[in-house]
């Protein structure tokens, strides 16, 4: 696929991302997007999230989704060799992403810096961009956000974790579903009956779309005073903010949310209910006019609004069963396509309960190919429209180790 020959907004950054799974690759997956330059450091093994499933011709779903447009460099960096190479083209980055566990990345990488870059002969023509020099890292140096900051102040480092590496979960290995159970999440998600996860990686995707905001607001003060910064996400904190709502409502209000499905535990109607060819359609009220017009125009029972029980949002809370009981019946009267058209003249939102094989020919759905080392696969469109382009052109996703030896040469 031929890439967009417009500049993007981080076109000529260099981002070094020593990352695996889905919280730190979501980061610089997006970053890469923007039109960085996103080195990703493997192990011999790669990335484990490389065989989390095969379902994208042959390859990993999420490694598929989020490592588009990077380059791969095995590396190993407990190896001398390796490090001071990782060293060197650190000198280099704007940005350095790492996800070991607190601690690990200062503690790693000690050894020799290796040979410093040599300047071509005099006369000699550059083969590539015009390099700057900067000194070498100390003999003994690590990946530690304050050293490395102390070496390149104007580096941006991001360290996310699970926990952060303060308090006593600190050093505590962290997943997805690990989070939701901590934070709660799981225990307002799902039907009555026991607790679940929700179904994608929502902690992973919260830590890296926190960081990805925070690289960019520390991009922008960089421009304006030349120092980077050091960054800290961690998936409790991302989902801790997410859970806000609920949080105040145990504190402070009647207690927490309870599971109640395809409900809102605080908004009426805001309920799925069946059509008469048994499809379930999702309706949401978000004020009394609407449930006046609501009433009126899909149910065609105006006298329903003006029963005291229903007349506001926290009466038809409190007297859901009821409510909902006379809803369901009305609905099981006639087809859905007959209530969305109802819905829809009535400027009622409302949604289909679809399945993912219904979202895959949901044709709001925008799409773009992204070449993989076994064909094109189609994604989502990024969701970000800007100046009207719709369709972006991505980069490919590489194969272990793909740019290693152009990248040992390079630096």
């Amino acid at each position: 696929m031929s890439m967009d020959p417009q500049p993007r907004p981080l076109d000529g950054l260099l981002v070094v991302a020593l990352e695996q799974a889905v919280a730190a690759p979501y980061c610089s997956g997006r970053l890469a997007d923007a039109g960085a330059r996103v080195i990703k450091i493997e192990r011999a093994e790669g990335d484990f999230a490389r065989g989390y499933d095969r379902v994208a011709r042959g390859l990993a779903s999420y490694f598929v989704w989020l490592n588009r447009g990077k380059e791969s460099l095995v590396a190993d960096i407990k190896d001398p060799g390796d490090a001071a190479l990782l060293h060197r083209i650190l000198a280099r980055a704007d940005v350095f992403i790492q996800t070991l566990l607190p601690g690990a990345a200062a503690r790693a990488g000690f050894g020799s810096p290796g040979p410093p870059a040599r300047l071509p002969p005099p006369g000699a023509r550059a083969a590539g961009p015009t390099l700057t020099l900067l000194p070498g890292p100390p003999a003994r140096a690590g990946f530690g956000s304050a050293a490395l900051r102390a070496a390149h102040p104007r580096l941006i480092t991001v360290d996310i974790s699970g926990y952060g590496d303060e308090g006593p979960y600190g050093a505590m290995k962290s997943y997805d579903m690990l989070v939701q159970a901590e934070t709660g999440l799981a225990a307002i998600t799902g039907g009555p009956e026991a607790p679940s996860r929700v179904g994608v990686s929502v902690c992973d995707i919260a830590a890296g779309m926190y960081a990805h905001q925070a690289v960019l607001e520390a991009l922008i003060r960089r421009g304006r005073t030349g120092q980077g910064a050091a960054i800290q996400v961690s998936l409790f904190d991302g989902m801790a903010d997410w859970m806000t709502v609920p949080l105040l409502f145990s504190d402070l209000g009647p207690g927490a949310p309870r599971r109640v499905g395809l409900s809102h535990p605080s908004v009426a109607p805001y309920d799925a209910f069946a059509s008469a060819d048994g499809t379930p359609v999702l309706i949401s009220i978000q004020n009394d006019r609407e449930w006046r017009r609501f009433c009126a125009e899909v149910l065609e029972q105006p006298e329903l609004a003006q029963d005291p029980d229903f007349a506001t949002n926290v009466q038809r809370v409190a007297h859901r069963g009821r409510m909902n009981a006379i809803i369901a019946a009305a609905f099981a009267r006639h087809p859905t396509e007959a209530h969305c058209a109802r819905l829809l003249a009535a400027g009622v939102a409302f949604g289909r309960v679809n399945g993912v094989a219904d979202f895959s020919r949901h044709p709001q759905l925008r799409r773009v190919e992204v070449e993989t080392p076994a064909g094109p696969v189609a994604l989502p469109a990024p969701p970000a429209v800007v100046d009207g382009a719709r369709i972006p052109a991505l980069g490919a996703v590489p194969a272990l180790d793909a740019h290693g030896a152009a990248i040992r040469q390079e630096f």
